[in-house]
């Protein structure tokens, strides 16, 4: 009995030490993520410490971590646009809520945040668009200049588990697309369509075709907090209206700068700009009911 009461010691105190060593090296990530992820450069020795990390369930999440820090990445191999496992998946997600709590003023202890995130069960689509929200980051801002003409997402490679996944990196994408031509549209005075058209000129191939082709958006919308001021809201509500303005911009830039009707109509009817029961999702609904008014003259 005395035997096995300490063997059960041993057994928790080990456990306790795993724990205690994980934390420090999630810890650790997290920093290297926020110290690295925008423009500034790693070192190799970085990189080395990174990649050298000791616990081996570790070693999937720390590589992800390496390549969103390094310019001029691999971010978009198939590798890195894989679907990780769900442990993986929470990891990383840890990873990126405790490099944003050491950026807040009055900020959690960041091993209690650990403690309790590891705790946490998270919804799985939230650490999928965690996840890839991560990779489009990287892309924007480690791959510089932005030029995506030559990726072709092929959805079925990617291990994601539903429509809902697939929308989720889809969306995501987009979002970075759409953040590349924003300023010609709205900031310029007048609009610089013809800039904006140049970079429209760079979006990326879905699966084997034309951006816009894809449409495998009718998922079922779910919830979750997307910007931290505005709480918990509809993650389609969000994203499918940030992508109608992009498809609406890459139409505006048609009529202007390219003139052929055949490119015109082949966005219009080819992308969701027609799909009438995603209107609701955006606020440009009464734009795209007029516009197809005009079209179906």
């Amino acid at each position: 009995m005395k035997k096995l009461l300490i063997s059960c010691v041993l057994s928790c105190l080990s456990f306790c030490f795993y724990a205690q060593g994980q934390q420090q090296q999630i810890l650790k990530l997290a920093k290297d993520y926020r110290d690295y992820m925008f423009r500034n450069q790693p070192t190799k020795e970085v990189i080395k410490e990174i990649r050298n990390i000791n616990d081996a369930s570790l070693a999937p999440t720390a590589e992800f971590i390496a390549q969103t820090i390094t310019t001029k990445n691999n971010i978009l191999s198939t590798k890195f646009l894989t679907r990780p496992d769900d442990k993986t998946l929470k990891n990383i997600y840890i990873i990126r809520k405790v490099s944003l709590n050491m950026g807040e003023e009055k900020s959690i202890d960041n091993e209690k945040l650990i403690d309790s995130l590891l705790r946490t069960e998270v919804p799985v689509y939230e650490l999928v668009d965690n996840y890839y929200e991560m990779v489009f980051i990287s892309v924007g801002n480690k791959n510089q200049p932005f030029n995506l003409s030559k990726v072709d997402f092929k959805m079925s490679e990617y291990n994601l588990k539903d429509d809902t996944e697939k929308g989720i990196l889809f969306l995501n994408c987009m979002n970075l697309c759409g953040k590349t031509i924003w300023g010609f549209m709205n900031i310029a005075k007048p609009m610089n369509t013809k800039k904006a058209y140049e970079f429209i000129k760079k979006f990326p191939k879905f699966n084997g075709r034309p951006y816009y082709y894809y449409r495998d958006l009718c998922f079922d919308d779910f919830e979750m907090v997307i910007i931290k001021s505005n709480g918990i809201q509809s993650y389609k509500g969000y994203y499918l209206d940030k992508y109608y303005e992009t498809l609406l911009y890459h139409w505006i830039c048609l009529e202007k700068e390219d003139g052929s009707e055949k490119k015109i109509y082949d966005l219009l009817l080819g992308s969701i700009l027609k799909e009438r029961s995603l209107y609701s999702y955006t606020q440009y609904k009464e734009t795209l009911e007029k516009i197809f008014q005009e079209v179906e003259k």
